[in-house]
């Protein structure tokens, strides 16, 4: 049986420091590195943690938003205090969706992309 590990998710942004700074601020993500190649730049960032990586691509002579369709693939973060993330999303004003019920909200990159934040002893974890 063939073994297959998670690498990265990537997705292509229009301004690619306005990116690493939200997701710095919102998610603590650092840049791991960067490498250049055909127009393009690489920015990987990590938690720290899971070496799982969000590698962004930057087009240079991109200069038209991306069309995300209906958007309905999304990122997913586990938080170990829901009600302090919160807090620092609503502060950031980029909180798209909630789902109070289930403890569970997204948040909007500065390109329409969302996450999804959930705590850290959700159902969906387990």
């Amino acid at each position: 049986m063939l073994s297959f590990s998670f690498v990265h998710n990537a997705l292509h942004v229009l301004d690619l420091e306005r990116s690493i700074a939200f997701y710095h601020e919102a998610l603590g993500l650092l840049e791991t590195r960067r490498m250049e190649g055909r127009g393009k730049t690489f920015v990987y960032l990590g938690d720290g943690q899971s070496g799982h990586e969000l590698e962004l691509i930057h087009v240079h002579d991109r200069t038209t938003p991306y069309d995300l369709g209906e958007n309905e693939t999304h990122l997913a973060f586990a938080v170990d205090n829901i009600a302090a993330a919160h807090m620092l999303h609503e502060q950031m004003k980029c909180v798209c969706h909630e789902l109070p019920d289930k403890e569970v909200y997204f948040i909007s990159d500065p390109d329409g992309y969302w996450t999804e934040i959930l705590p850290s002893d959700h159902e969906n974890l387990r």
